[in-house]
């Protein structure tokens, strides 16, 4: 597989990177190795995590994917680049959460123990917390860069307002900066081309886009008139109602419908056209593809060796130009 820059900086990534919230719930250990082993074979180098995963889970649950990872990294953790990230509620004391200082420099720690290595290579904000100063929480990821316990840090869910504050304040302070963002982006999510892509091509910041298959959705499986199934994203217990508020809806049915005839005509499944879709955008780095089982994965890594064409790539940026303008619920 194919490697590329993260952003500015001099790491090199695959093109394609292994997200692991499933690991835990969803999947048992077995089957999470499964999923490691599979990618991994397949040249998937670049593997993300959190710890507060798995998804859906509970305070009984967190940090259990990253336990399941760092089991699977014992001698190969130098064969891969390794992400994870912080800020949700890792228990019910109130300080155990958010990005204030004593939580980011709890949350390293907490989460090399659980993996098993002495550093991560990204540290990521999982999202922003309006209680924390920003300049305490770069003050405090630079303290964990400066220590080694992690080598370039970065950020989810930020919104581009978000992101150029954050990277103004890093270079008032002379603290490390953000080097990349994990937003969600799909076929039926594009409203971060608006405002977040410039500014990542802009600043050379590396984007490393969840949920390329829209939690299931753009893999066609399910059907409007079914109820959503066990076991799914739609309903893993306390994130069903997420994704289904996220996609569970009349308008983006109809789309995935019209997406089918494409795919046969190009001759691709639904998920790869959906993941190379993704990996077209210049301003990617790597989607975060996933899976409950190994056999879930080739369709997603089939589209590292199957490139959009140009005409493909425009015909489905104008069938789902009403999800970029961020009207699609409406």
């Amino acid at each position: 597989m194919d490697s590329t820059r993260l952003g500015r900086t001099g790491l090199r990534v695959s093109r394609l990177c292994l997200g692991t919230m499933t690991f835990g719930k969803q999947c048992d250990e077995e089957t999470s190795r499964a999923i490691l082993d599979t990618a991994f074979a397949a040249g998937v180098t670049f593997i993300d995590t959190a710890d507060v995963y798995p998804l859906g889970g509970t305070f009984e649950t967190v940090g259990r994917t990253e336990e399941i990872v760092g089991r699977w990294l014992r001698g190969r953790r130098h064969e891969v680049v390794l992400a994870t990230k912080c800020f949700g509620p890792m228990s019910a004391r109130p300080w155990d959460r958010g990005s204030s200082r004593k939580h980011v420099l709890d949350a390293i720690d907490a989460s090399l123990r659980r993996l098993g290595t002495d550093h991560v290579d990204l540290y990521q904000l999982h999202q922003p917390d309006p209680e924390t100063p920003i300049d305490e929480t770069l003050r405090a990821l630079e303290d964990v860069v400066r220590s080694g316990r992690a080598r370039y840090v970065g950020c989810s869910n930020f919104l581009a307002w978000q992101v150029a504050r954050a990277l103004g304040r890093s270079e008032a302070l002379g603290v490390v900066r953000f080097e990349s963002v994990q937003p969600r982006y799909n076929l039926l999510f594009r409203e971060f081309e608006r405002e977040l892509f410039p500014l990542c091509l802009q600043e050379g910041i590396g984007v490393i886009p969840y949920n390329p298959i829209a939690g299931g959705l753009l893999a066609g499986r399910h059907r409007r008139e079914a109820p959503p199934p066990p076991g799914s994203r739609f309903t893993l217990g306390t994130a069903a109602k997420l994704y289904q508020d996220r996609y569970w809806n009349e308008r983006m049915f109809e789309t995935v419908e019209a997406l089918r005839p494409i795919a046969r005509e190009a001759g691709l499944d639904l998920v790869t056209l959906a993941v190379a879709w993704v990996m077209a955008n210049p301003a990617v780095t790597a989607p975060i593809i996933g899976a409950s089982r190994p056999e879930q994965l080739g369709p997603s890594l089939a589209a590292a060796e199957k490139p959009l064409a140009p005409d493909l790539k425009e015909r489905l940026d104008a069938l789902t130009v009403q999800y970029r303008r961020g009207d699609a619920a409406r």
